[in-house]
């Protein structure tokens, strides 16, 4: 597990990781999809079956309130917001035998859904 670091000094008393796995799949996708100069939005948001749930998109533009995250040349962008519900989380890339995926393992969840995209707090 290897700290991606906050360029913000707002958010430096939170504490968001991201994996060697996950920052190599965001570097291949970005490649891939030709989305070089974009960055990876991290979010919450509420739905989901458990009541919150993650969001990955691709942006090229932020605002006021999000926080950057920078390692390696990747750039992973987190609202204020989201980013309190993400407080202490890392986002990982696991392959298994069900197939590959981004999974965000958050110390904030109270409970989860079985696909691991929703939680609740």
């Amino acid at each position: 597990m290897s700290d991606i670091f906050a360029t913000d000094s707002q958010a430096a008393d939170r504490s968001f990781t991201v994996s060697e796995a996950a920052i190599s799949r965001i570097a291949q996708i970005m490649k891939t999809e030709k989305t070089e100069n974009m960055m990876l939005r991290v979010s919450v948001s509420g739905g989901g079956c458990s009541g919150y749930q993650y969001g990955f998109t691709f942006d090229d533009e932020t605002t006021a309130d999000d926080h950057f995250f920078e390692r390696d040349g990747i750039s992973v962008i987190v609202d204020d917001t989201s980013l309190d519900l993400l407080n202490g989380a890392e986002l990982d890339f696991v392959t298994d035998l069900m197939g590959a995926s981004f999974q965000i393992q958050n110390p904030n969840a109270t409970s989860s859904c079985g696909c691991g995209s929703s939680f609740a707090v």
